[in-house]
């Protein structure tokens, strides 16, 4: 008996009452695949139609600055999850892993009493069974994922299984598996948490007809070539640039239209009033798409029109009026953010992101702490003796794509324990922000390419003020090289037990 109530009392201590589950909000955590800032009606394309985004702009906050990570897709997303700039865990670029010592947004909710599901494009690891990585082994309960990216008909791998192709729209078959998710969770008076990584709009593109239909009139408007997959042979083709917006835009309008279907369902099951919804996009606008305005740069770069992407949340019990906040937000901060809403405790290691629920709760209008990008070049590591941090076994990637690299339509992944990770490791472009000042440097074979911008002026980038404003060059500098001491200590592995 004494031994029953033992159990019992550590059991109520452990999980939440029912009462306490049913405060607790519904998280869903969207993200779109190679979506840049521009690409939405309510920041004013002249072209694609998001009507769904726009709603969630007027109705609920509207981040006007907010920040992929890195202008590229592996980092980003491990920021998005553990909170931390991904260099700290040596995910430098695509196709490089995350760590099986972090801890991501999943881990952490779990121990709130959360069921915890992935849907979609995962890409910090493998998503098969036997891999120290897949999102079962990071934290989440179930998952229907890819390694990488995906089209129409996408193969998804259910909780590590084999591949299965699945017939249909891919964003609206992710969100058709994420309301039987949230449905599951109603039943069972289980709060959950849904991250919903969309395939769309990476390339190579496909769309339904009565989506490429709504763009026809591109067809001719840009002849111009570029260069992007091939879905027919998986190799670099060349084709008509009209032709590739008009499919690319037509995916956006089919992944808006998923995600009014998955809200329209918040609202008919009650549960809208108390989900948090939130949207962002991975990086920029990849270079054969972009219309080159308003921002400079495209995905893979470090200036805004490689790391600037819609950032919207709704969740009316607490965001009750409509607003727009021009607070700098970035993908690291979704872990804080969500740790002081379900008021679980941060993880003890250094983090990147901020809590953002000040914006909302207190009228915060100013990010208080300053941010970085880093490109670190893992070929400046190449001189350290490295050995695999994951068994190359579990890196092999099973689900298959259209894009072929070297000759195979999966992916492999890597990450390395280095031997030494030398002070003079600061090389690669970068980019600080603090206030509206904006530092960016680029390190050329010689030398370095120093800018620094004044972004509430000159938010298109085009006016270099070193010379005028040296001194806070300068300081910008000297604050970035602190950060990257840490960061370095980071990437050796000195933040886990």
């Amino acid at each position: 008996m004494r031994a029953l109530l033992i159990f019992l009392t550590i059991t109520a201590v452990l999980l939440p009452s029912s009462a306490a589950a049913a405060d607790l909000p519904g998280i869903i955590l969207m993200m779109g695949d190679d979506h840049g800032w521009e690409e939405t009606g309510y920041n004013g394309h002249p072209f694609v139609r998001t009507p769904v985004l726009d709603a969630m702009a007027e109705e609920g906050l509207r981040f006007d600055r907010f920040y992929a990570g890195h202008p590229n897709c592996s980092p980003t997303r491990a920021s998005f999850l553990t909170g931390r700039h991904p260099n700290r865990m040596g995910t430098f670029a695509p196709g490089w892993s995350m760590r099986p010592e972090e801890i991501t947004i999943a881990a952490i909710l779990a121990k709130a009493g959360y069921r915890c599901g992935h849907f979609g494009k995962w890409h910090v690891g493998t998503v098969r069974k036997d891999s120290s990585l897949n999102p079962g082994a990071m934290g989440f309960d179930e998952w229907l994922s890819h390694d990488n990216f995906f089209e129409l008909n996408p193969s998804l791998s259910r909780n590590g299984a084999p591949p299965q192709t699945i017939q249909g729209e891919s964003s609206e078959i992710l969100v058709d598996e994420t309301i039987r998710f949230v449905d599951s969770c109603r039943e069972s008076k289980q709060p959950f948490l849904a991250v919903v990584w969309f395939g769309s709009p990476h390339e190579p593109y496909s769309g339904l007809p009565e989506d490429l239909a709504l763009y026809d009139h591109l067809l001719n408007q840009y002849p111009q070539e570029v260069t992007l997959t091939s879905n027919e042979t998986g190799m670099p083709a060349k084709r008509p640039k009209g032709h590739v917006l008009r499919e690319r835009y037509a995916e956006i309008t089919a992944m808006d239209r998923a995600i009014g279907r998955l809200r329209t369902h918040l609202q008919n099951t009650g549960l809208r009033d108390n989900t948090l919804l939130f949207y962002c996009g991975d990086n920029g606008t990849s270079g054969e798409s972009a219309l080159g305005e308003p921002h400079r740069g495209v995905k893979s770069t470090i200036y805004e029109g490689g790391i600037l992407v819609p950032g919207l949340v709704e969740w009316p019990a607490a965001i009750t009026q409509p607003r727009t906040s021009n607070v700098r937000a970035v993908t690291s901060d979704l872990l804080p953010t969500i740790c002081s809403i379900t008021k679980q405790p941060l993880p003890v290691r250094p983090l990147d992101g901020i809590n953002l629920s000040p914006v909302w709760e207190s009228g915060m209008s100013e990010r208080p702490e300053t941010l970085f990008f880093w490109m670190l070049n893992p070929a400046e590591l190449q001189a350290s003796p490295q050995t695999p941090w994951v068994d190359p076994r579990e890196q092999i990637g099973t689900t298959p794509l259209v894009k072929l690299m070297d000759g195979k339509p999966n992916r492999t992944f890597q990450n390395f324990r280095y031997a030494e990770i030398p002070e003079s490791l600061t090389q690669g472009a970068r980019a600080v922000i603090s206030g509206n000042h904006k530092l960016v440097i680029h390190t050329r074979t010689t030398d370095e390419h120093v800018e620094l911008f004044d972004l509430s002026e000159d938010p298109a980038e085009s006016r270099n003020l070193i010379n005028e404003q040296r001194q806070t060059a300068d300081q910008l500098r000297n604050e970035l090289l602190e950060w990257q001491r840490g960061v370095r200590h980071s990437l050796a592995g000195s933040d886990y037990p």
